[in-house]
């Protein structure tokens, strides 16, 4: 029995129960395709495709090494697989659930008709079992690779991220022990202010928004970690955090999809030009390196939607654009919930996530001759216009009236919400005016 295993979000080779259901009974076909459709091309950009390209290239050594390298296609799904399935006479196709856009998941079930209606078995399986599986020996099928095209190849838009996370195995296992042993025993994401979190993060996002990792390795690290004899407090500490989020990541990963219709959003918001130091910087840190706190990010999906009367598809897309870590599950079950939360201060905000100013100093080198005092707020600078003049724009709303106009605008369309007309906020919500609780809910990437 022949099967071509159709490999998706699942980049790896390890706790890969499809790869290993389909070696324990025959020759296997490991396949991708490089479909426009499972890109999603609002939300795709070029830091994704060479994330892509890393852990393409470490996906295909490590199924070499196990006697099949990878076989990469171009174009559209369907096609492909029906080329291959004839030329090798496939029996059985074996995947793992689609958990991407709505169109992603529409092709896959597609798919799935297909392959019933020609009479091949369709096998869709849990991507992680109760105990994760080791990579299997593979025999090999004489067909060729193929190589993955440029992102501008692709038709997908140019996203320069000179600090972005390189992409593939061997960089996830390195960022995950990092964190175990390091980085985790900072702050917590509720309590640490935005530099903090860039030192102290996770960053597992993206390897888990691809698949180069499964949850189940990182749960498999973590049970070592707590068997290991004398592991300090600040490692355990780290690990209960980890396991949280893990399990707030798979809640997410099942809810309905709810994907609104429109194109990404463009202008000063978008830049980082909108005259609010702290919504600049955490937009260009974004930009910069693919990455952004939790909580950051939650303001700028705030501040977009509810300040500069953005649309929640445009917020969302061009967020999935700039976040390396992009995963559709769990972006558009967060814009929504920050949609509907308080109307957030963005001055506020940012005093709190950034009391020193050292990470708008970071981001925004231009507003270097803005005293301390002034640095969240630097039109109320004496020397503003003639120092940072063609330098740093003028505010392009006023963040008090606008909070104001969302709010009346808000209580409008849902008389009887009370006298501001904001829902009452959950208690797993991050971001609260006047000050933080706890985060226990996902926020765009569930900081990890």
């Amino acid at each position: 029995m022949l099967s071509l295993v159709w490999f998706r979000r699942d980049l790896r080779v390890h706790d890969h129960p499809a790869l290993s259901r389909a070696a324990a009974e025959g020759p296997v076909l490991p396949v991708y395709v490089v479909d426009p459709v499972l890109l999603a091309p609002d939300e795709t950009s070029e830091r994704h495709i060479a994330f892509l390209g890393e852990s393409l290239r470490g996906l295909n050594e490590d199924l070499a090494a196990l006697g099949q390298p990878l076989i990469l296609r171009v174009g559209d799904s369907l096609e492909v697989l029906a080329r291959l399935v004839a030329k090798h006479r496939v029996t059985r196709i074996v995947t793992h659930a689609e958990t991407g856009s709505r169109a992603a998941r529409a092709l896959v079930a597609q798919a799935g008709d297909w392959a019933r209606g020609r009479g091949l078995d369709w096998l869709v399986l849990p991507e992680t079992g109760a105990q994760p599986c080791t990579a299997p020996a593979l025999q090999p099928v004489t067909e060729g690779t193929g190589v993955l095209p440029g992102a501008r190849a692709l038709g997908f838009t140019a996203s320069p991220c000179p600090f972005r996370q390189p992409g593939g195995r061997e960089a996830g296992l390195q960022m995950l022990e990092t964190y175990l042993a390091v980085r985790g025993q900072g702050l917590p994401p509720a309590r640490a202010t935005a530099p903090e979190a860039e030192r102290s993060g996770v960053r597992l996002s993206p390897y888990l928004a691809f698949g180069v990792l499964s949850a189940g390795e990182i749960r498999a690290a973590i049970a070592r970690l707590r068997d290991t004899p004398g592991a300090a407090p600040e490692r355990l500490s780290a690990a209960r955090l980890l396991t949280a989020q893990l399990k707030r990541r798979d809640t997410a990963r099942t809810a309905p999809l709810a994907e609104p219709e429109g194109a990404p959003a463009t202008g000063a918001w978008a830049r980082g030009e909108t005259g609010l130091p702290f919504l600049d910087a955490a937009m260009r840190a974004l930009i910069a390196s693919g990455w952004l706190d939790h909580r950051s990010r939650g303001l700028l999906a705030a501040a977009g939607m509810q300040l500069h009367g953005l649309g929640a598809a445009g917020v969302g897309r061009h967020l999935a654009r700039m976040s390396t870590d992009h995963d559709p599950a769990i972006l558009w079950r967060e814009m929504a919930r920050a949609g509907q939360g308080p109307i957030l201060d963005p001055v506020a905000t940012g005093r709190k996530l950034d009391p020193t100013g050292a990470f708008i100093r970071r981001w925004l080198p231009e507003l270097k001759p803005v005293p301390d005092a002034h640095l969240h707020t630097p039109w109320f600078w004496p020397e503003a216009r003639r120092a940072l003049a063609g330098r740093y724009p003028e505010p392009v709303l006023d963040p008090a009236c606008a909070a104001r106009e969302a709010r009346a605008l808000r209580a409008r369309m849902a008389p009887g919400r009370g006298r501001t007309g904001s829902r009452a906020m959950p208690c797993d919500d991050p971001l609260i005016e006047g000050g933080f609780r706890a985060a226990r809910g996902p926020q765009m990437t569930l900081d990890l």
